[in-house]
């Protein structure tokens, strides 16, 4: 009778280990979610041609319309690399770390130090599942000055089609800055879109708004200055660098006004 105690006790010892060890082991070899796509975040500002192609004929033709083209992307393209220079950092540096999952919180935390003009942050980016999405949070210490300030938060598709970001503007004054909204088909098409959300901000409804999309002008920009009620378009073929801007504003109508492949004016078509 003893063997056969014995092995009845092993058998609810194992089943006790298939109901409350094995499901957890599970848990934590599940894998973390993707992290959302570098573009959810960061606006491709590449992709606009530099003065320095204008220069071989600058002297021979106008610019006056890339020109303008080119002031208003490079004003926000400088507000987004001084103004968000931690964040962006922060998130980026997350590609290259793997996440640690935490059973009592049910999510998982990617931690790791960024370095930025020379000072260093600890970044703290979590991630919990929702339905089907994922939250995220990005939490940032700097020693002797401040601890887990929630820099950021957003949410994302757990396929990365679509999403958003909420930004602070800084530790010191914190307040609701920039609102990022971003898509992706996987088929060449995506969007991102940097709105202002400052409360009570005479900008606060503002937004540039940057695409891509499978037509003849294949990328796009939108800006929108709230102040001034103004809505700038602009397109462009990111290869052969031609493309068109309107800018009411600016040239006192609603017409396109067209540079061509050397970014020197032309008629438009």
């Amino acid at each position: 009778m003893k063997p056969v105690k014995r092995i009845a006790a092993i058998s609810v010892s194992g089943i006790l280990i298939l109901l409350f060890i094995l499901p957890g082991c599970k848990k934590n070899d599940e894998p973390a979610p993707q992290l959302p796509p570098e573009s959810s975040f960061v606006m491709n500002f590449n992709d606009f041609s530099s003065a320095d192609d204008t220069l071989a004929q600058r002297d021979l033709y106008s610019y006056r319309n890339w020109g303008h083209a080119y002031s208003k992307v490079a004003v926000w393209n400088t507000i987004i690399a001084v103004g968000l220079a931690v964040p962006v950092a922060s998130f980026l540096e997350s590609f290259n770390h793997e996440a640690v999952y935490h059973p009592d919180d049910n999510n998982w935390t990617w931690s790791y130090n960024v370095t930025h003009a020379g000072k260093i942050y600890e970044a703290e980016l979590t991630g919990y599942l929702q339905a089907d999405s994922v939250v995220w949070e990005m939490r940032v210490t700097k020693s002797d000055e401040f601890s887990d300030f929630l820099w950021y938060r957003g949410k994302s598709h757990t396929d990365r089609t679509g999403g958003y970001w909420i930004l602070m503007n800084d530790p010191l004054d914190p307040y609701t800055l920039l609102k990022i909204d971003w898509s992706q088909d996987f088929n060449g098409s995506s969007s991102l879109r940097y709105t202002n959300i400052v409360p009570g901000g005479i900008e606060n409804g503002g937004y540039i708004y940057y695409g891509v999309v499978p037509d003849s002008f294949d990328r796009f920009y939108d800006i929108y200055n709230k102040g001034h009620n103004n809505l700038t378009e602009i397109e462009w073929n990111h290869t052969d660098l031609n493309g068109h801007i309107k800018d009411p504003e600016f040239y006192q109508d609603a017409n396109w006004h067209c540079w061509g492949t050397g970014l020197q004016d032309i008629d438009c078509p």
